[in-house]
């Protein structure tokens, strides 16, 4: 043990972090950095000699795209402008699209509110039925002069969750699952068609927002599966979802942004596309996946953002046994990086013990 583990203590020094999604915020350790946050997070995002293992919670600020964009409030009834992360009753609420959505704390987010008629009802008529959001009325210079003078000088990665990818928007705009995965059976033109404009649109809103400010980090979210297996096969891919995606990924990193892609569902099969893809980080779910396996095959060519293994986020556990699942965890993924995972249980004392153990274990790996 080379690193001095700095125990838990009123009087220790601290920062307090923003968690995401969330108004809350959390005590985290101090620590003593070798070199800059950033660039430790760009040596690990290109797996070139990284010194620690990047935590989200002490290494990045996660930045919300409405600070860079500043939209009007949506009127009317229980309508709001934007999700309502965190919040423990269900509330709806429309889209820039248009979507109604109704947010479900048991679920830890929103879905398609039922029985509201789809914004699209024909893929064949998108052209028509799709009103593109007017991003004109933005005062984008005040937005960025606020936005540099907050997070200019901060070393910290700056991190933006942006919302719905290609199929994601699909999903939506059609009203549900089975909508438009028929629609990608039936009509492949217009669904290639649709999501290419889709991507271009998004393309020229990300560049608008990211002109003049440096994000670090951006994760995409675009759900590919259920737990059993994807909701299109690889033709589908290659034919109607990869070139809109490649598209988004590759404006987001023309700004020198890293990215991440989060996809739920059993999407092993997928992984080779988002290599492809340019995809520096995947987030996956555990449970459908054999992350291990994919880092082992994979490692060399894509990152992942890990949890720590072994530990069910929320759940009550000690120091002692969550700095033995840290230890573990940086085992099986750290090697050549390409890896981040966040540290956080219930007790701030032991979340404090745990981010300490991950920066020290992981940096103490990488010296060996």
């Amino acid at each position: 043990m080379k690193y001095e583990r700095l125990p838990y203590s009123p009087d220790a020094d601290f920062e307090e972090m923003p968690m995401m999604f969330s108004a809350n915020t959390v005590k985290v350790p101090k620590l003593t950095y070798p070199i800059s946050v950033k660039e430790n997070f760009r040596r690990a995002a290109d797996r070139k000699d990284p010194v620690w293992i990047p935590n989200s919670m002490t290494d990045m600020v996660n930045v919300n795209q409405f600070e860079l964009e500043a939209p009007p409030a949506r009127p009317g009834g229980d309508v709001v402008a934007a999700s309502p992360w965190g919040s423990k009753e269900r509330s709806n609420f429309v889209d820039d699209f248009g979507c109604t959505w109704t947010f479900v704390p048991e679920a830890g987010g929103p879905m398609l509110t039922p029985g509201v008629a789809p914004v699209v009802s024909d893929i064949t008529r998108w052209e028509e039925q799709v009103k593109w959001p007017d991003f004109s009325r933005h005062d984008y210079v005040e937005c960025k002069k606020a936005f540099n003078e907050k997070y200019g000088k901060m070393d910290k990665v700056l991190h933006l969750n942006i919302g719905q990818s290609c199929t994601e928007r699909l999903v939506a705009l059609l009203g549900g699952y089975e909508q438009a995965m028929v629609a990608m059976a039936v009509e492949p033109e217009a669904v290639h068609d649709f999501l290419m404009a889709f991507a271009a649109f998004t393309k020229d809103r990300f560049l608008k927002m990211a002109e003049g400010v440096q994000i670090d980090f951006v994760t995409f979210h675009d759900d590919w599966g259920t737990e059993k297996d994807t909701f299109f096969s690889p033709a589908m891919m290659e034919e109607m979802v990869f070139e809109p995606t490649k598209l988004i990924i590759d404006a987001i990193k023309s700004t020198g942004a890293r990215f991440e892609l989060h996809s739920c569902g059993r999407i092993e099969r997928f992984v080779p596309y988002m290599i492809d893809l340019g995809v520096d980080f995947i987030q996956l779910q555990r449970r459908a996946n054999d992350v291990p396996m994919l880092k082992e095959k994979y490692g060399d060519k894509i990152g992942f953002n890990v949890g720590i293994e072994g530990y069910e986020r929320g759940s009550a556990i000690g120091s002692e046994e969550l700095c033995r699942l840290i230890d573990r965890t940086v085992e099986l993924y750290g090697r050549n990086g390409g890896v981040y995972t966040s540290v956080a249980t219930p007790d701030p004392a032991v979340t404090w013990d745990g981010i300490q153990e991950f920066f020290c274990y992981s940096r103490e790996y990488y010296e060996k």
